[in-house]
């Protein structure tokens, strides 16, 4: 029962500190909600002034703006009415301007009117005193000034003669002592050496044991070189030595080259000598490119076509008079190119023209027509400019002067030639009459090959087998000395050597 009453008591006292700790937690959270809003309503105050502060502050400072704008807006206004003040001046300074010009305009107008006056007047007068000048005379001005230019010439006859061969020997006197200047000075920035071609070449042997080599059994292998070459060996006379003989320098060198490779390698027979002639020609023609090539590089001209260049290269075995043809080309290049410096004439014109000049030359055997035909038809081929043309082709005077740079390509060409030791007249027309021999063979039908050899004292005549018989051999071994006898002339007797080869060959399987 105690118990029941504690728990009861202890009950009542629990319900009674939960409902006394109720009020008190009210009581609390009342006196906290009043410090709260006492704070933010103190805040908003603060705010509220603050607010009224910026707002003061912000109406002075855009006042002060205002102003200032204001200031400025008044002071650019006063600008440009000083600007517009400015103007309207100028504009009446060039208005009254414009106003004096054309007054001035009107007077100068005036005048010029005026001056068209008195000069028509004066011409009036001037005419009307010729008139009357002329009815007193009795003569027309014409005549008045023929009659007086006779009698000065009757009373001064002899002092004007004199005159005026004083002035046309002491002209040709200064003429010539400048013509000889540039010449001389031309000639003396030029030096290039000439070598003289002669008709032989000679080949050193190791020894005299190489020769019956090179003869063969029955003297086939020296044939055999001399058929495929066109040139004449000659074994006996000297010790060592062999000589080749032929007028055409080309064929002497590729004789000489194929030789030299025959002699070492060791093996000399007619096939092998076949296969060395035609590596011989192969390094000529390579020869023959370089020396173009060189020569043009020399002279400074590096435009040409390479083939007008491999052309050009071939003068280097050609001959004139005994000058190499190549060498004179280059020669007559800088005696023109020379000379046009010094008269004011086109320099490159005439170098150029004076390489060029000869190279007719290089193919004048295999042609018809003279050298210069054949070398400007060779130019225009390779579209050479016309100039150039127009300054080489009347170097021997077949065509007339077409400019200044053609007279001086003309006068370097005759000052190379003309050099001393340069040409031997001799040897060009020894060699000429070789070549005519050649010709003359080789018109014939069935000739293959026609060399002339021992100086033109025999003409070897190789022919095509399949087309002349053994009957037919003779008949034209006569005809040939017929015609050579009819169209040609030449010391003693020439013997015509007609050669028929056949060679049949079959191969072991």
């Amino acid at each position: 029962m105690e118990q029941i009453i504690l728990l009861l008591v202890g009950v009542f006292v629990l319900s009674l500190g939960s409902v006394l700790g109720y009020y008190a937690r009210q009581s609390i959270a009342r006196k906290k909600v009043g410090t709260v809003e006492e704070k933010i309503k103190k805040r908003l105050d603060e705010a509220k002034k603050e607010q009224k502060k910026i707002l003061s502050e912000t109406g002075e400072k855009a006042k002060e703006i205002i102003e200032k704008s204001k200031k400025e807006e008044d002071e650019r206004r006063g600008e440009l009415i000083k600007a517009e003040r400015l103007l309207l001046k100028r504009e009446d300074s060039l208005d009254s301007r414009f106003q004096n010009l054309e007054k001035k305009e009107n007077e100068f107008r005036q005048n010029v009117e005026k001056l068209k006056e008195i000069k028509a007047s004066l011409e009036g007068l001037k005419q009307e005193t010729i008139n009357k000048l002329e009815t007193i005379s009795g003569l027309s001005k014409e005549e008045a000034k023929k009659e007086i230019f006779a009698n000065l010439e009757k009373e001064n006859q002899k002092e004007i003669l004199e005159r005026l061969r004083k002035l046309e020997n002491a002209g040709w006197e200064q003429f010539e002592i400048k013509a000889k200047e540039i010449l001389a000075l031309a000639i003396q920035k030029c030096a290039i050496s000439q070598a003289q071609e002669i008709t032989t070449t000679q080949v050193v042997l190791p020894s005299d044991e190489i020769k019956g080599r090179i003869i063969g059994k029955e003297g086939r292998n020296i044939r055999t070189l001399e058929r495929l070459t066109g040139v004449e060996l000659i074994v006996d006379e000297t010790p060592e030595l062999v000589i080749i003989s032929g007028f055409d320098p080309v064929r002497r060198q590729i004789a000489k080259v194929a030789l030299e490779k025959l002699i070492l390698d060791g093996r000399i027979q007619p096939s092998r000598i076949e296969e060395f002639v035609k590596k011989a020609e192969e390094e000529i023609s390579l020869q023959i490119r370089k020396a173009g090539e060189q020569a043009v590089f020399e002279v400074g001209i590096l435009d040409l076509d390479p083939k007008l260049t491999q052309v050009l290269g071939r003068l280097k075995f050609r001959t004139s008079y005994g000058q190499s043809v190549l060498l004179h080309s280059i020669e007559v290049a800088y005696l023109s190119s020379a000379l046009a410096d010094e008269v004011g004439a086109n320099s490159a014109i005439c170098k150029k023209a004076g390489l060029l000049h000869d190279i007719g030359k290089a193919i004048d055997m295999q042609a018809e027509g003279s050298h210069v035909d054949i070398g400007i038809k060779i130019l225009e081929k390779f579209k050479v400019e016309p100039a150039v043309i127009s300054a080489m082709k009347s170097h021997h005077e077949e065509y007339p002067y077409g400019s200044l740079e053609a007279v001086l390509v003309q006068v370097g060409d005759q000052i190379s030639g003309a050099r001393p030791g340069a040409r031997k007249d001799t040897l060009e027309n020894y060699l000429k009459r070789l070549s005519e021999l050649e010709s003359v063979a080789a018109s014939f039908v069935g000739v293959e090959k026609a060399w002339a050899l021992q100086a033109g004292r025999e003409i070897r005549v190789f022919v095509k087998p399949e087309e002349i018989d053994d009957l037919a051999m003779k008949k034209l071994a006569k005809d040939i000395a017929t015609r050579i006898q009819e169209e040609l002339r030449y010391p003693g007797e020439i013997k015509v050597n007609v050669i028929r080869e056949n060679r049949v060959i079959e191969y072991a399987k």
